[in-house]
C-alpha cells in the first residue's frame, strides 16, 4: 500500500499546530494502524526528524490510551481503539489526516498527545466505594440481580479512551461521566455514596471545562466498547434524586 498521512505537528501546548504530509509506500493492510505510525517514525528517526508523538500501551483495546481523530472520526472509520484499527480498513492511495482529540479540557501535550487528566480527576471526586467487602469470595456473597449486575458490566466497560469527548461537538465528557456513575450505583457496595457521587462527579466535570450533553449521541456512536446513551439518563435520574433529598 502507498498512502499520504497529513498529520497535525505541535511541538508544544503554547506552539502553533500545522498539517504536514508524509508519504509511506510499501505498507501492508495487516499492519495495525499504529504500526503504520511505527513505520512512519522509523523513517523520520532516520532522516533525523522528530518523531510523530503518539499515545499507546497495551495495543490490545484495553487501557484506552491510544486516540486520534482520522479523518474527522474518533478512532477512525471502524468502531473500535487506534490501537485495533488496521490498515485494511484504508485504500491503496488513500490521504489519511490525523489529529488530536480537540477538547479545552484536553490540552495538547505535543503532536496527537493530549492531557487526559481531567478523567483522573473526575473519578477521584467520586467514582470510589468506601465499603470494605473483604476479599472477592466475600463480595461475591452479596447478591445482585442479573438484570442489574449485566447492566453495570456494560457501563464499566469503559476505558476512559476519551473519544465520546472528542466526538461531542460541546466536548463533553457526560458519557464517560455516567458510565463510572451508573456501574457504580447499580451496585450494593456502591450504595453509601451513591447521591454525592453523582454530585460530586458532575462538579468536577463542569470545573474541568467539558461542555453540557445536548443529546446528540455521537459520544455513544464512536465509543469502542458501545457503551449505551442511556447511561446518561441513569446519571440524570440519580442526579434528580440527589437533588430532592437534599433540599
Amino acid at each position: 500500500m502507498k498512502i499520504t498521512l497529513n498529520v497535525m505537528r505541535q511541538a508544544g501546548p503554547n506552539d502553533e499546530a500545522r498539517l504536514v504530509a508524509y508519504e509511506l509506500v510499501g505498507l501492508s493492510e495487516d499492519m495495525s494502524f499504529l504500526e503504520m505510525l511505527d513505520v512512519l517514525n522509523e523513517q523520520l528517526t532516520e532522516r533525523g526528524e522528530d518523531p510523530v508523538a503518539f499515545d499507546s500501551d497495551c495495543r490490545e483495546g484495553i487501557c484506552g490510551m491510544c486516540g486520534i481523530v482520522i479523518n474527522g472520526v474518533a478512532h477512525g472509520p471502524e468502531r473500535t481503539t487506534t490501537c485495533q484499527l488496521h490498515m485494511r480498513s484504508f485504500k491503496d492511495g488513500d490521504t489519511i489526516t490525523l489529529e488530536p482529540w480537540r477538547a479545552s479540557a484536553f490540552p495538547v501535550i505535543k503532536d496527537l498527545v493530549v492531557d487526559r487528566s481531567a478523567f483522573d480527576r473526575i473519578i477521584q471526586a467520586g467514582g470510589y466505594i468506601s465499603v470494605n467487602t473483604g476479599a472477592a469470595p466475600d463480595a461475591h456473597a452479596t447478591p445482585v440481580p442479573k438484570a442489574d449486575a449485566d447492566r453495570a458490566f456494560e457501563a464499566a466497560a469503559c476505558i476512559g479512551c476519551g473519544a465520546c469527548v472528542a466526538a461531542c461537538p460541546n466536548a463533553s465528557a457526560m458519557l464517560f461521566t455516567a458510565a463510572k456513575v451508573t456501574h457504580l450505583g447499580l451496585l450494593p457496595q456502591g450504595q453509601p455514596e451513591r447521591e454525592a457521587r453523582v454530585v460530586n462527579m458532575l462538579h468536577q466535570h463542569d470545573v474541568e471545562g467539558f461542555g453540557g450533553c445536548t443529546n446528540i449521541g455521537e459520544c455513544s456512536a464512536v465509543c469502542p466498547k458501545e457503551i449505551p446513551l442511556d447511561v446518561i439518563g441513569t446519571l440524570n435520574a440519580d442526579l434528580g434524586h440527589a437533588l430532592v433529598r437534599n433540599k
